[in-house]
């Protein structure tokens, strides 16, 4: 079993210009990257959703499903680099997006074959971090790079007084199969390959196979291998996200309200109630 980027929309609804509504949050990483790609679109970007095409700019919601004030901003010891593929920011559906909503050390970067980003360059060599690429270790050459988890005894393993800074290629399935190929600055770095005994969840997103997982889940899955109380509890928070993220999305697609006593936004309740606390700005 391996760990895939979910694939092809769900909905053949009709596309309309998508319109955003002023959100009071301020943007994380991946809010920013969107604003940055819509900057320099050349047409305006067609999604599916509300009257007019009308979403939040915090959540990406149609306002009367608005999720922004479930936003969970949590502290962990992991942070995530997300490689983005050229419209994965723009999509309403991407759940990148939550992984930046709930993992406060979160950062997103446009991917490009032919030229790497100074800042990505600078984030792969500070040493207080260990990065991993995260990928099926089927695909990796030569099978001495892959792994299955943070312990061992030698250097790949996650070392004492360093973060492990997972990087994940947020892209369709044959997207993701390109960026993992003809990304070179990535070569040195081990590759972390995920086998859970599970089958996604992930909704919005049609795959071809019950082991293809959507960003988040990945994400989910990477935090709970750190072994920290609070990562591992950040992970729940942000499967239960996902959850409410998804039921609200389809609602949204459905023209039905908001269901607050859903077993989605009840387990997320229970589970911020023991989430550790925001780190301060």
């Amino acid at each position: 079993m391996s760990v895939l980027p979910a694939s092809t929309p769900l909905s053949s609804a009709t596309l309309t210009p998508q319109k955003s509504v002023a959100s009071t949050l301020s943007p994380h990483a991946v809010s920013r990257l969107r604003q940055a790609r819509l900057a320099r679109s050349t047409r305006p970007f067609l999604a599916r959703g509300g009257p007019k095409g009308e979403r939040c700019e915090g959540c990406r919601l149609r306002p009367s499903l608005c999720m922004c004030a479930l936003r969970p901003e949590l502290a962990t010891r992991a942070a995530f680099c997300l490689l983005m593929h050229d419209a994965e920011p723009l999509k309403p559906s991407n759940t990148g997006w939550l992984i930046a909503d709930v993992v406060q050390d979160t950062h997103a970067f446009g991917w490009s074959r032919t030229e790497l980003d100074p800042q990505l360059e600078a984030l792969l060599a500070d040493p207080q971090w260990q990065p991993y690429v995260v990928f099926p270790g089927e695909y990796a050459e030569p099978a001495e790079r892959v792994l299955e988890t943070l312990d061992g005894g030698d250097s790949r393993a996650l070392q004492p007084g360093r973060r492990p800074l997972f990087i994940l290629l947020d892209a369709t399935w044959s997207e993701a199969r390109k960026m993992f190929r003809k990304s070179p600055y990535l070569d040195g770095f081990p590759v972390l390959s995920l086998h859970p005994d599970l089958i996604s969840r992930y909704q919005l997103r049609r795959s071809k196979r019950d082991d293809h997982f959507c960003t988040s889940e990945v994400a989910a899955l990477c935090l709970e291998l750190v072994g920290d109380a609070g990562d591992v509890q950040a992970g729940q928070v942000l499967e239960s996200y996902l959850g409410v993220f998804t039921e609200r999305y389809l609602q949204a697609k459905h023209q039905q309200p908001v269901d607050e006593a859903s077993s989605a936004h009840q387990r997320l309740r229970e589970l911020m109630g023991a989430a550790p606390a925001k780190r301060d700005a």
